[in-house]
């Protein structure tokens, strides 16, 4: 059955072009998930579609069809002023890449898209992007169901911030062995949200890229290298 959606709040993830004249639009919309759209003749000269269908600006969109790939026929800005630019403008193109590849089609995630909205506005914000980027790491993996407790051992007992730990995939925090350890401090500052730490900062970037490389079946991430090679310059 055919299904019909008016005026959703959504935002861009990315477009790429589609037979002659049309786009396809991939979509985060807040009450129905990641969504791939038609954009039927968005790509002609006269078309109003195209200079809406912009990245990181608060749309409400609406769309019919079934399957797949729904139909858009309306798209509304809804104000706001997020410039995202240099660096910033990258890690917006990150969180997409990100969303587009972990995020299952027609799952909503209402409190992850609220999370988006909030990070966008905080990288335009000009801030330190690491942060803000291991912020959103750890809460899409958490609204996933792919991240464990950082604040208590697999096997039971509080993390210690003054020891150091392990990290399994399926159990969580574990007890150090041969791998890469992290401080317990580090754990406990990640599940807190403060980075102020230098070595927080950089043991999470660690950990952080081992579970999204995890997650993403070891699949690149093109963002990812490019804010590796702009850093180098």
């Amino acid at each position: 059955m055919s299904e019909k959606r008016d005026n959703e709040p959504a935002f861009v993830l990315h477009t790429y072009p589609w037979r002659e004249t049309s786009l396809i639009v991939e979509t985060f919309s807040r009450r129905h998930g990641r969504l791939a759209l038609v954009a039927r003749g968005a790509r002609r000269p006269l078309s109003s579609l195209k200079s809406r269908l912009l990245a990181f600006q608060p749309l409400e969109l609406s769309w019919f069809g079934k399957g797949g790939l729904r139909t858009l026929h309306a798209a509304e800005w809804q104000g706001g002023d997020l410039r995202l630019s240099g660096r910033a403008l990258m890690c917006g193109f990150y969180l997409n890449e990100l969303l587009l590849k972990l995020l299952p089609p027609d799952d909503p995630h209402e409190a992850l898209y609220d999370r988006y909205a909030e990070t966008l506005a905080e990288l335009s914000g000009q801030a330190d992007p690491e942060p803000i980027l291991r912020r959103f790491e750890l809460d899409l993996l958490s609204a996933l169901g792919y991240a464990q407790t950082l604040t208590e051992l697999a096997e039971g007992g509080a993390v210690e911030p003054g020891r150091r730990y392990g990290y399994s995939l399926d159990q969580g925090v574990v007890a150090a062995g041969a791998g890469p350890s992290y401080a317990g401090k580090t754990l406990l500052d990640m599940a807190a949200g403060d980075y102020a730490d230098p070595r927080t900062l950089a043991e999470s970037k660690a950990l952080m890229r081992t579970l999204i490389n995890h997650y993403l079946a070891d699949k690149p991430l093109l963002t990812r290298q490019l804010l590796v090679e702009l850093q180098a310059l």
